[in-house]
């Protein structure tokens, strides 16, 4: 006997990434509802080998169903969200929206699985901010032996991250630049993104950082330890898939480099490819697809008394979002429902 799953915004780039990969790790599935907004109805979205038309959210009942992985935003997940859990149906949140409700787990399934408990609070857990997701996996296992105490992380976040009018705007600016005539003004970003940078990601606030950068220091401190200091400067790069982190990290006990290279072997989720030589790292091309949250460059930093540098990449369609809610889902499934 297998879940009833509706997948809440299933013509999205993450909502479609659901479906990928519950597929892909043969969910125990007996029945599976594709739900989007009414000017998508109709839609086909593919599940394995099936193909899926997508339902009317709002008329939908979700009454018997089991798990409902929700990747739509905030607005429409505080309408919707509260009518599934009310119904019995367990929501899975990508959105930011519970995030930081104390009555609703946040939970990275490497990291902190016992929070699964909480969810019967509003029959809702909530899925992390993609650049938290990857960084938590890696920092959980060497607090674990040696007690983080600072966090100095520096992202390189891709387009996708944005939703698919960046990724067609990265696109179309790119092709710009090089036929006459043909330039892209910025639309999504609020300044051209094609071969350039950009040190803003969401809102500013008033203390001068932006609000991915405050997702990063909350979302850690309730899902790893909220003795953990940390400060994070978010870029949005010209990369269309991946998002990757320089990080820093300060502990309270002396950890070997070797030792801290060991421990990310063995951690769960995490695949480690460090070579001192050329190409002997990951870039975000080479993990798009993948499961894995991949570390690379893990040295000493010789300027402060208990510290190490990573490099940490990611698919952040996958883990940093989709992948995350699915195997939220498949540890409910395990620890809670227990069907299938």
């Amino acid at each position: 006997m297998g879940y009833k799953i509706a997948v809440v915004g299933a013509t999205g780039n993450v909502g479609r990434e659901m479906l990928n990969i519950l597929a892909e790790r043969q969910f125990p599935v007996d029945e599976i509802a594709a739900l989007a907004s009414r000017r998508s109805l109709g839609t086909e979205v593919s599940f394995g080998d099936a193909t899926l038309k997508t339902r009317d959210l709002e008329q939908f009942d979700f009454s018997g169903w089991d798990i409902a992985l929700f990747a739509i935003g905030s607005d429409a997940t505080k309408e919707y969200a509260p009518k599934a859990a009310k119904a019995g149906c367990v929501v899975i949140d990508n959105s930011s929206l519970y995030r930081y409700d104390p009555d609703v787990p946040l939970i990275v399934p490497e990291v902190n699985p016992d929070a699964i408990t909480g969810h019967s609070k509003k029959n809702i857990i909530a899925n992390p901010n993609c650049s938290t997701a990857q960084m938590v996996v890696a920092l959980k296992p060497l607090h674990d032996r040696a007690r983080i105490k600072r966090v100095v992380v520096s992202t390189y976040q891709s387009v996708s991250g944005s939703g698919k009018e960046a990724i067609d705007e990265l696109w179309n600016q790119t092709k710009g630049m090089y036929v006459p005539g043909q330039e892209v003004a910025p639309n999504v970003y609020p300044k051209q993104i094609a071969f350039n940078v950009i040190p803003h990601i969401d809102v500013f606030l008033e203390d001068g950082s932006t609000k991915e950068e405050w997702k990063m220091v909350a979302e850690t401190k309730k899902i790893v330890d909220p003795s953990i200091k940390v400060t994070a400067t978010c870029v949005r790069v010209p990369v269309f898939v991946g998002h990757s982190e320089a990080i820093n990290i300060e502990f309270e006990e002396f950890l070997d480099e070797d030792e801290a290279r060991d421990i990310l072997r063995e951690a769960p989720g995490i695949m480690v490819v460090d070579k001192r030589e050329p190409g002997g790292y990951i870039t975000p091309v080479e993990c798009v697809g993948d499961f894995a949250t991949y570390i690379s460059r893990i040295r000493q930093d010789s300027t402060i008394e208990n510290g190490i540098n990573l490099w940490c990449v990611s698919d952040n369609l996958r883990k940093g979002a989709a992948l995350n809610a699915v195997q939220i889902a498949e540890l409910l499934g395990q620890r809670v429902l227990k069907k299938g």
